[in-house]
């Protein structure tokens, strides 16, 4: 018996590149899922009752609780390159594969996506767009804007997206970056003329900040009140990593205050948002729908990495790659045992 596959909350997997659907339907049968934002437990184990694999989402939250009520599943493959979504102990405990995207197929979209926002954050694109649409032309004055070579921008993560936005910032535009991550020695940012920097260094120099940082307990909430004080006043703030990185309330209150000059964000903390999300108050903000993969050539690399991974453990019957918990592989609870 074919087994069942769930695509939970992925509204490109399949739609962009139809063969994706079709590979995973000669595996077994699929079926599309929807579920809150905010579905955990054991409501999100009913949703997906009987799948032995799920493709998730960025959201919702994979727990504990979730795992152990869904003694069907067998492999979760996380739709993208991060996993803050999933407990993946709880995983590993309850015998459940967990996969990912290598980060290597999302770096050149996303390091593209964190550029464009800054374009279009630094020379007003967007309002000098709208002030086109309505007719006001002679509005040109208002968009001044500034350049990117010469400025100094501070990357917050120097990981496999930030670095390449570091690369391309000095060679291509001739940027002083500074950038601050503990878990990358200063010798590898300065091969790329980047220079290492303390987090109060990048706050308090860059004319412009760019979030690529992972979501953890020490990042969550980050660039809140006592941060956006460390700023220039009029600092512009990119953030294409994960929402919860910014204290949006905070944010806000800087936007309208103008001590944070401008903000481009490809996340939120709760996606998705609404039409009433308070960014979208502020004129000087730009929030784009969680879009820094969605390439022609990424997705269609990452549909083809999940595809790859349920290919293994269902027809080829070996252990996928970019396995985030080897461990399972070793399990006595591994359940592709007992898979039939």
């Amino acid at each position: 018996m074919k087994p069942a596959i769930g695509i939970v909350n992925s509204s490109s997997f399949g739609v962009s590149f139809p063969r994706h659907l079709a590979r995973l339907k000669r595996v077994g049968t699929v079926r599309r899922i929807r579920t809150g934002p905010r579905a955990t437990g054991l409501g999100l184990a009913r949703a997906v009752r009987g799948c032995r694999a799920v493709v998730a989402s960025v959201q919702p939250y994979y727990d504990a609780a979730f795992f152990r009520a869904a003694p069907d599943l067998v492999v979760l493959a996380r739709h993208g390159i991060g996993v803050n979504n999933v407990d993946v102990e709880a995983a590993t405990r309850c015998g459940v594969i967990v996969t990912k995207v290598p980060g290597a197929i999302e770096r050149e979209a996303m390091a593209e996506e964190a550029i464009a926002l800054m374009l279009a954050i630094a020379r007003k694109i967007v309002p000098a767009h709208r002030a086109v649409a309505a007719g006001r032309w002679a509005a040109r004055p208002a968009f001044v804007g500034r350049e990117l070579g010469g400025r100094t921008i501070g990357l917050i993560g120097f990981g496999n997206i930030g670095s390449r936005v570091g690369e391309m910032l000095v060679r291509g535009f001739g940027a002083r970056v500074l950038a601050r991550d503990p878990a990358v020695s200063g010798a590898r940012m300065r091969r790329v003329g980047v220079r290492p920097a303390s987090l109060a260094a990048v706050l308090a120099q860059s004319d412009m900040i760019s979030i690529h940082a992972s979501l953890n307990p020490t990042s969550r909430g980050l660039i809140g009140a006592a941060a956006l004080l460390k700023m220039k006043p009029g600092t512009l703030l990119v953030n294409t990593a994960r929402g919860e990185i910014l204290d949006e309330r905070a944010v806000v209150t800087a936007l309208r205050s103008g001590r944070l000059g401008g903000l481009a964000a490809d996340v939120v903390a709760d996606e998705p948002a609404t039409a009433r999300h308070p960014f979208l108050k502020c004129p000087n903000a730009i929030l784009v729908p969680h879009i820094g993969a969605y390439t022609v050539e990424s997705l269609g690399a990452m549909g083809d990495k999940m595809c790859a991974d349920l290919e293994d453990v269902f027809v080829r019957r070996r252990r996928p790659a970019e396995l985030v918990n080897p461990a399972v592989w070793r399990s006595p609870a591994l359940r592709l045992r007992t898979c039939r």
